[in-house]
């Protein structure tokens, strides 16, 4: 697959984008990417992450992923593209499977700062305590937990990481049989969860199309960039 790098407009985009967030996070590192195509992109809504309203947290990854194509296969276009970051990456993957075997069809999967399915490791020690799942998020994005407005919000990230954590370590026990649809896999060059071998493993994830897209940067910082914002405006346009 081969990818323009023109002036696109949302105009040239035909479908949805559906973005999936990242362990503990409520969107906020997507907003720049899904402000650059909206009305064409939206953001799922984990199971009880975004108040009463939501219903309560799941209790399981199957729950999640059934939430999630619930709401895409009610909401979205035709040939929409998937796009998760890190946990999320592995939510959309699952449920672009799940879209797939209802006969919706999907026109491509986004995966962003995640090894490959068959590489993922959760350890229990990052999903036990509120004290190890803080240790892990300062080692994989140093900002996530500092730029936080107070010591409230700084818990409440803390507790829905280590829980959607926990769920995550479910996935690795479940048979996700690979998409149809084309992946790009995309990371930053020193993202501490990624590897050239683990993200280029996620060709064995699709039947489809693969590529795979290196930036400078870790883990969630180039996400944040109108660099990358642009960049993907671009791609998305030649994604279909």
């Amino acid at each position: 697959m081969s990818f323009t790098f023109l002036e696109e407009t949302v105009d040239d985009i035909s479908g949805d984008t559906i973005f999936f967030p990242g362990a503990g996070s409520f969107g906020g590192e997507l907003r720049p990417i899904i402000r650059e195509l909206e009305p064409m992109a939206w953001l799922v809504k984990y199971p009880g992450r975004f108040g009463k309203d939501f219903g309560t947290a799941a209790e399981s990854f199957e729950e999640i992923v059934q939430s999630c194509t619930t709401q895409a296969s009610c909401r979205a276009s035709a040939r929409s593209v998937l796009f998760g970051h890190s946990f999320g990456a592995y939510v959309a993957y699952a449920t672009a499977a799940k879209l797939e075997e209802l006969g919706i069809e999907i026109s491509a999967l986004v995966v962003v700062g995640a090894t490959a399915p068959m590489r993922l490791e959760v350890s229990e020690a990052v999903s036990s305590t509120p004290s190890g799942t803080a240790a892990y998020l300062d080692s994989v994005d140093p900002a996530m937990l500092a730029d936080l407005p107070s010591d409230e919000w700084r818990e409440v990230i803390i507790d829905t990481a280590m829980h959607d954590l926990r769920l995550l370590r479910q996935f690795t026990t479940l048979r996700c049989r690979p998409v149809n649809c084309s992946i790009l896999a995309v990371h930053g060059d020193s993202d501490p969860l990624t590897s050239d071998t683990g993200v280029g493993d996620w060709e064995h994830a699709t039947h489809g199309e693969f590529s795979r897209h290196v930036f400078s940067g870790g883990h969630s910082d180039f996400l944040r960039s109108p660099a990358y914002a642009s960049w993907f405006r671009a791609v998305r346009a030649d994604l279909g």
